[in-house]
């Protein structure tokens, strides 16, 4: 398994919104390079904290990218290939490796073998690249044959990937985005759905070309062992931990972060070791800032997202505390286009983007936040401790959503000077207690000395 995604900090970017594009490709127009916007991210990416680049699907699509056309080329409202190669080269200069969307559960409509069956009926020789795919039938949308979409998604038409054609289909443009693109990872959408085999097999692909290939499934529900293993892929989108990340501050009840912590990482936990990718908001979910009454919880909130077990992820003008909800059938309110200069104006919280700062700087330079072992220490309805531990070194996280200063007295494994990584100063621990003032909607992270 790919070990570097232990010290990788996400940004995460929909480059359909941000970079502008139309909501729809008539497939017809001369292509624009929208992606190039992306570019003059890069030092603020970097200054941020983040050593990785999520970008969402930008291959050839019909509207919202997940509905993909044409697997070999980037979509013309981004761009052409030779725009997506000199972005990443652009990406890797800067510090960042390169992780891309991949959607192999299915397609959009407008993909060229689902148009030939349209084209051709029965008599199509790709008739048996979709999973369900019958003339007895009629589809939602009027075609003279039935098929399986994605949760009941008909735009969205599932792949028989038990096919070889299918995967040599697959397989070989995966191998093209390797090879000319010089990707990093891909983020397999829809993990939870997608043919074990298929992952195991691609995993193999992906390895074979560059060992330090990284695979990241989207998971929703279940054990995420199932996915993520030597076989397959290196991890899995933490949706068990996301709830519990905001509403333990939205309704003052850290008890429920501090279950699933435990559950998941503390001694004996299920996924211990597992570098999990946690995240607050995404492409998919609100913003947070909306699910927060006061918006200065987003500074324990991002505090605890930087020092639990974990991969932190921060999703695009996040960082500002913009705030977007979906709306019914609509996720574009949470997939805006956005100017990099106008991003702290948008945002509730315009200070928050140097407080994740330090907190990248913090975990990047401690070992035991990146990759220790985490037991808890003290949980309360408004503050929150565990400690963090690898090869002798061990580090205290203490959190207080509190509106004012706490006073917290925790135990811990030796006495002496414990140093404050994220605000300076130190603490005398002395009884085998370590008694420290959390200042109001913040954190202290003691290491000892």
């Amino acid at each position: 398994m790919t070990n570097w995604a232990f010290d990788s900090i996400f940004y995460h970017v929909y480059p359909l919104g941000l970079c502008g594009a139309p909501a729809r490709n008539d497939f017809g127009a001369a292509p624009v390079e929208r992606l190039e916007r992306l570019t003059g991210w890069l030092e603020h990416i970097r200054a941020l904290g983040c050593n990785a680049l999520y970008l969402g699907p930008v291959l050839e699509s019909t509207a919202h990218g997940y509905d993909t056309a044409d697997y070999w080329h980037l979509d013309r409202r981004l761009g052409t290939d030779e725009t997506l190669r000199r972005f990443v080269a652009a990406a890797h200069a800067a510090g960042l490796r390169v992780v891309l969307d991949g959607v192999f559960n299915h397609v959009g409509r407008d993909f060229w073998a689902f148009r030939d069956i349209q084209a051709n009926g029965a008599g199509s020789p790709y008739r048996d690249w979709f999973a369900g795919l019958r003339f007895d039938g009629s589809s939602p949308f009027g075609d003279p044959f039935a098929y399986e979409g994605w949760h009941g998604h008909f735009d969205l038409v599932k792949l028989n990937l038990g096919n070889a054609a299918v995967r040599e289909h697959l397989f070989g443009a995966v191998e093209s985005w390797l090879r000319d693109f010089d990707i990093d990872g891909l983020r397999l959408d829809a993990a939870d759905v997608v043919d074990l085999d298929f992952q195991r097999a691609l995993a193999s692909l992906c390895r074979g070309i560059k060992p330090e290939f990284w695979l990241v499934g989207e998971v929703v529900h279940g054990d995420y062992r199932r996915w993520v293993n030597p076989q397959t892929l290196d991890s899995a989108t933490n949706y068990e931990a996301y709830k519990g990340l905001y509403s333990s501050l939205a309704d003052h009840n850290y008890f429920e972060i501090a279950y699933a912590l435990n559950r998941q990482f503390g001694p004996g936990g299920m996924y211990a070791g597992l570098p999990l990718y946690n995240f607050v908001d995404n492409h998919d979910q609100d913003r947070v800032a909306g699910r927060l009454a006061e918006s200065r919880l987003l500074y324990p909130l991002y505090a605890l997202l930087f020092t639990m077990p974990g991969i932190p992820s921060i999703y695009y003008g996040s960082e500002w505390g913009m705030n977007a909800r979906r709306r019914p059938g609509d996720d574009s309110p949470v997939r805006p286009a956005l100017e990099l200069a106008a991003g702290p104006s948008l945002g509730v919280e315009p200070a928050l983007a140097d407080a994740i700062g330090r907190l990248a700087s913090m975990r990047s330079a401690t070992a035991a936040l990146r990759r220790g072992s985490y037991a808890q220490l003290h949980v309360a309805a408004e503050q929150f401790g565990f400690i963090r531990e690898i090869d002798g070194e061990s580090v205290v996280v203490l959190l207080n959503a509190s509106d004012r200063p706490i006073e917290l007295a925790v135990p811990a494994p030796r006495n002496g000077e414990w140093h404050d990584l994220l605000n300076g100063g130190s603490v005398s621990v002395a009884g085998g207690v370590l008694r420290a003032q959390i200042p109001a909607s913040w954190a202290r992270v003691l290491r000892a000395s």
